[in-house]
Formats: structure tokens, C-alpha cells, sequence
């Protein structure tokens, strides 16, 4: 008999090799209907796995994100053996549980059309109507894949050779005549599925490399109930009126060419105002806050990169000026980040104690070579402008000067209106990792990583583990921000390295008269400010802050008797460093205050005989509705505190 602990810190006996999925059944019928997976000692694991000694059991159903995830990894799998059944010629790739549902890459002759989509889910439906259960198999890596090339899925073959090396048992699910390559977790059948839609269907590269096959991806949501599938999808509907690619467009923040270029957006003069505003902040808070600001070159020879360990990392992620393998003629990169050219302005000369920590800063343009698949909008670019800062320390002051970094990211996000529906990831190296991902030995992961769980544990951050997540040469907390469709993306990262410092000969002389190598804190602190556009045009629907609207104020003179009057307060808010305009247009005014809406301006006045003859104008304004008749110099207060104070 073993112990187990459940919610509520209850303790039960069951038999030795119980399962959860009996532990729900024991504890009722419609706990056992509704669960989906279980956590057995915070390790997440199958309803099928046997319990073989004293455990704490936590029972998910699809209100936890875990439980979720199985019931969306659960219906890719009806998806693949849907779209096998109407397509046998196709071969599976992966299909994995998203954030905000599921989706499978198959390998196909022609993508599939909105039609083929339909057909796919109704044959989904059938086989969720058919109850069928899932069974977990496991063969050796011999039988693994040999079975996978009888049943002729080279995608898979190749997953389970990478696996084979380590002599565990490879796993698979079984749903009626479909099997599938799987760790799973899953449900116990296909049953709870009761509301399914298939979403999209897009181009996806094999691994995410456009030298591999381009497959087709279909995205879906699955749901145990009707209700929230229909509450999902009008969630989806008002995401596409909020997504930046769409309404940034729409309102001229940005464009792209296709001639210029995938991932090249243009700022148009809108954009352009509110990310040179964003910047001029960013960079007053940091002096204010002893940050020193550098301007270095876009651009290095190879030989930089060489000694930062970028070039041996990061290559494939860089755009390269001349042959990377010709060692006789120079090469040289664009800076995909500012770290090794910000070491040389500590380099210049001889540093002290006294002179840490070193605080560099710069408004750095960088530039990705993203795959093409992952550019989006704003968000996923090559080329993109960010507040960056090295941080050059005595082990002693690492966690004060981490602190420091947290609390200016977390101040800069608060006031853009970011910072609510941010979390906080801890990025952490993967000792298991085959790529030759990493710098540095085991022991000096384990110090650092340590160092800053330490540090995080003490600041009361509220974190997620994510593995194999760090940079090459450090661990680092990287703040997540979701967009309006659920895909979560980085907006700020802290990291903690201990390693480069030695790499580019970074001493100083300590206390004691001895040569010491400094920590180094690699942060950003706004981010990219090209994302930080897209998310607060999502968040705003376009509708800016005040103090960042490229435009803030637009007056609209009902006839041509008072435009003068109009062009007399635009003057004196322009004067005040307001963004002023007039709609000095011959034409009615229904029209003009519609113009003004569409374009998202956060504050029109309307100015008519009435305003002119009383000294006033009629606010109109969706944060504070209609104010009819307001005294100009009480406007101008009004705007002037709301900029003053950032009010979101």
C-alpha cells in the first residue's frame, strides 16, 4: 500500500501501481469524466502512470493550463488521424499543444483549402463521437523505428533516431487504427472533445529551417464544452480588430515592401513620433538613474564575434558581409546585440573598484536573421531598434544592481500599460543540450544559476522554469508578454553572466591591489521598441496615451468663421509641446469628427459660434466621453497633467 496526498493536503491509501485516473475514479465519476492529466510530486505525467510509492497527487483538469495542453495535445492527435484517413499519402511532422490551442504539420502534396479544412473536422467529429480510448505503447528504439518506416513517416523515424542514443524506451499513443510517436501526456479518450474548430492553415518549414521541406500547418482549438468554443471564438474576432498587423496598417504607424524586404517594416510618421518619444524617455530615466550612454558601430569583423563566442553560437542568426569560411579576406557581421562592442568602452583603460559598477547604456539598432516563417508584423523582424545596457560589477553588488534592472523594467512597462499582463520566466541552460549551445563548465552554470534564483527568491518574483531557454553564456529572467492572439513573445530580459568578462581580458583592480574579473548584467529595459509599439497599439486598440499619441489633439471649426479662433488654441497648445492640428476642411462636420474617430485621436474639440463667443470647446474624447462647452484654459490644464503624469 502506498500514501498519497491529494488536494487539501488529504491523505489516502491506495494499492501499490494505482493510477490517478483511479484515484479520480474513487473519488467520483464526474472528477474522473473531467480530468486530464496529473501531477505526481510536481512532475507532470500520464493518467496511465502506476504510483509506486508514498506521492503528492495533484489531478488537472482543463481549468489548469497543463490540463489544457493535454486536452489540446490529445485533439492534434484526432486531427492527425483525421486528416490520415482523408489524405493516407500524408506524413506527420509534429503536433504539439500550444498556448492558445494545438496544432500538426503534415507533409502533403497541395496545402490544404478551406474546404479540406471542413472536411477534416467533420471527419474529427466522427471520431470524437466514436469514444475512442487512448493507449500508451512503448517499444525499444529498434522497433520504434522500424515500425515507423513500415508505416512510411520519415519525420518521425528521424525524431526517434535522435533518441535512440540514450537506450529509452521510445513511446507511443494509440487511438483505433492510429498510432502516433508520443511522450504524451493525454486523455484517457478522445470523448471529452466536444467542440472543435480548425483555425488556420499556413506553411511551416521542417524544424523551423528553410533549407528543410515546407509543410503544411493546420492550427485548431478544441473545447469541452460548446459554450466556450463560441466565447473563444467572438475572443478571437475582437483579437483580429485589436491585432497591430491589421490596425497599425490601418492607421499608418507602419508599412512593409516586398521589395525591401520580409521583416523590414517602415515607420511611417505616426510610428516613427511614438518610438523617437518612447527612446527620449528611456534614455532621460537611464542617465537619471547613473547610466552611461555609448553610440557604437553597426557593424564588426568577424574577429569580435570570434572572441565573444558569437561567431561559434549565433552565426546562423547573423547576416554576414563576405565569405564566413574564407579566413584570408575580412568578413565582417552586422551586430545581432551591443555586449562585445559596449566591453570595449570599459576596455579604453584601466579600471578600479571605484569605477563599479558601470552602468552602459545605448539605443542600439540590431539586426536577426529570423527564419522567414517567424516574421509577424512588428514583433518578429530583422532589423529592430532597442534600450540595451551592459552592467559592469563587483560580485558584491550583483544583486542590488539586478534589483535596479527589474525595478526600471517593471517602472517603464507599468507606464506604457504593459506591465499587468506581464510574466516572468527564468531561463535556465540544459546540461543535456547536443548542440553546442553553451560556453562555460557544469559547475559554473550551477553558481550562476543558483546566484540568481537566489537573488529572484529574495526579490519575491513570481516565475516560471523555462529549460534550456538561457543565452550561450547565462542564465537570465526574460518577461513575457502575450499578444492579442495568445503567442508569447519577450519583451525585457535580465541575464547574469559570469563568463565574458574573461574572454575579452575585463579586469579590474580590487581592494587588495589584485586583478579581478567583474560580473556582468546584460539587460534591456523597455525592450525592442518596435514590439513595445505593436503590443500598446493591441492593448489600446490604437487609441495611444495621451503624452505618446503622435497626434493628440485635433480641432475641428464647424464653419469657416471659426477657424481663426480654432488656429488660436491650436497655437497656444503647440506652444506647450502639444501635437496639434486643424481640420480647416470645407466640409460638414459629422464628417470631419468621424475622420478624427477612425484615426484614433485621443482628444477633438469641436469649435462653433457657441465655443467662440463663450471662450470654450466641446471635448470629445473616449476616455472622457463628451464635455460640452469647457473653458479653454481649463483644457489646457486638463491635457498638460494627463501628459505630465503618463496617465494610461
Amino acid at each position: 500500500m502506498i500514501n498519497v496526498e491529494l488536494k487539501g493536503g488529504a491523505v489516502k491509501e491506495f494499492e501499490n501501481g494505482t493510477t490517478p485516473a483511479e484515484i479520480a475514479k474513487s473519488i467520483g465519476a464526474g472528477l474522473y469524466k473531467s480530468v486530464c492529466c496529473a501531477k505526481v510530486d510536481g512532475d507532470l505525467c500520464d493518467l496511465r502512470t502506476p504510483l509506486e510509492k508514498d506521492c503528492k497527487v495533484e489531478l488537472l483538469t482543463f481549468d489548469n493550463v497543463d490540463g489544457q495542453k493535454t486536452f489540446w495535445h490529445t485533439a492534434s492527435h484526432v486531427l492527425a488521424q483525421a486528416v490520415k484517413r482523408l489524405y493516407p499519402n500524408a506524413k506527420c511532422a509534429i503536433g504539439p499543444a500550444v498556448d492558445n490551442g494545438f496544432y500538426y504539420d503534415f507533409d502533403v502534396e497541395k496545402p490544404f483549402s478551406p474546404e479540406d479544412l471542413e472536411k477534416i473536422k467533420a471527419e474529427m467529429k466522427k471520431i470524437v463521437k466514436s469514444g475512442l480510448e487512448l493507449e500508451r505503447v512503448e517499444l525499444s528504439p529498434e522497433e520504434a523505428e522500424k515500425k515507423l518506416e513500415e508505416m512510411n513517416e520519415p519525420y518521425k523515424v528521424e525524431l526517434v533516431k535522435e533518441h535512440s542514443d540514450k537506450g529509452e524506451h521510445i513511446t507511443f499513443y494509440k487511438q483505433g487504427e492510429f498510432i502516433d510517436l508520443c511522450a504524451g501526456p493525454h486523455l484517457m479518450s478522445v470523448a471529452p472533445i466536444k467542440a472543435i474548430e480548425l483555425t488556420a492553415c499556413t506553411g511551416a518549414y521542417w524544424r523551423g529551417d528553410a533549407n528543410n521541406a515546407q509543410l503544411c500547418r493546420v492550427y485548431g482549438v478544441a473545447f469541452p464544452k460548446a459554450s466556450m468554443l463560441e466565447e473563444h471564438l467572438k475572443k478571437l474576432e475582437e483579437a483580429k480588430l485589436r491585432d497591430h498587423n491589421k490596425l497599425g496598417r490601418e492607421l499608418e504607424y507602419f508599412t512593409t515592401v516586398d521589395y525591401v524586404g520580409q521583416g523590414l517594416p517602415i515607420l511611417l510618421p505616426k510610428g516613427a513620433r511614438v518610438v523617437q518619444l518612447l527612446q527620449r524617455w528611456v534614455e532621460d530615466v537611464e542617465q537619471s538613474k547613473g547610466c552611461l550612454l555609448t553610440k557604437t558601430p553597426l557593424l564588426a569583423k568577424r574577429d569580435l564575434y570570434k572572441i565573444s563566442g558569437h561567431w561559434d553560437h549565433y552565426l546562423d542568426g547573423m547576416f554576414v558581409l563576405g565569405d564566413p569560411d574564407d579566413e584570408e579576406k575580412e568578413c565582417f557581421a552586422l551586430r545581432p546585440m551591443t555586449c562585445p562592442f559596449q566591453y570595449q568602452v570599459y576596455l579604453n583603460k584601466q579600471r578600479s573598484y571605484r569605477d563599479l559598477p558601470m552602468r552602459l547604456t545605448e539605443t542600439s539598432t540590431l539586426f536577426r536573421n529570423e527564419a522567414s516563417g517567424e516574421m509577424h508584423g512588428l514583433i518578429r523582424v530583422r532589423q529592430f531598434t532597442i534600450s540595451e545596457g551592459h552592467y559592469i560589477l563587483r560580485p558584491d553588488q550583483l544583486e542590488q544592481e539586478f534589483k535596479g534592472c527589474l525595478e526600471l523594467a517593471k517602472y517603464f512597462l507599468d507606464t506604457v500599460g504593459l506591465l499587468e499582463n506581464c510574466t516572468f520566466r527564468f531561463s535556465q541552460w540544459d546540461p543535456e543540450n547536443k548542440n553546442n549551445k553553451y560556453e562555460g563548465t557544469k559547475e559554473q552554470w550551477e553558481e550562476s544559476q543558483a546566484v540568481m534564483k537566489t537573488i529572484l527568491d529574495d526579490l519575491d518574483v513570481d516565475y516560471e522554469v523555462g529549460i534550456d531557454e538561457a543565452a550561450f553564456y547565462g542564465p537570465k529572467l526574460d518577461i513575457q508578454y502575450k499578444n492579442v492572439f495568445g503567442k508569447e513573445d519577450t519583451i525585457v530580459t535580465i541575464q547574469i553572466d559570469m563568463l565574458l568578462a574573461e574572454r575579452f581580458g575585463m579586469y579590474y583592480i580590487d581592494k587588495d591591489g589584485q586583478k579581478k574579473l567583474p560580473y556582468i548584467i546584460h539587460r534591456t529595459s523597455l525592450g525592442c521598441f518596435e514590439r513595445t509599439l505593436a503590443y500598446m497599439i493591441e492593448r489600446f486598440a490604437g487609441v495611444m496615451p495621451l503624452w505618446l499619441a503622435p497626434e493628440q489633439i485635433r480641432l475641428l471649426p464647424i464653419k469657416e468663421g471659426n477657424v481663426e479662433y480654432a488656429q488660436g488654441i491650436a497655437d497656444k497648445l503647440t506652444s506647450l509641446g502639444m501635437r496639434v492640428t486643424v481640420d480647416s476642411r470645407d466640409e460638414n462636420i459629422g464628417p470631419k469628427i468621424k475622420a478624427a474617430r477612425l484615426e484614433r485621436i485621443p482628444y477633438i474639440l469641436v469649435i462653433g459660434d457657441n465655443e467662440m463667443n463663450s471662450s470654450t470647446v466641446t471635448v470629445r474624447s473616449r476616455k472622457r466621453g463628451e464635455i460640452p462647452n469647457m473653458p479653454v484654459d481649463e483644457f489646457v490644464a486638463l491635457v498638460k497633467n494627463e501628459v505630465d503624469t503618463k496617465e494610461k
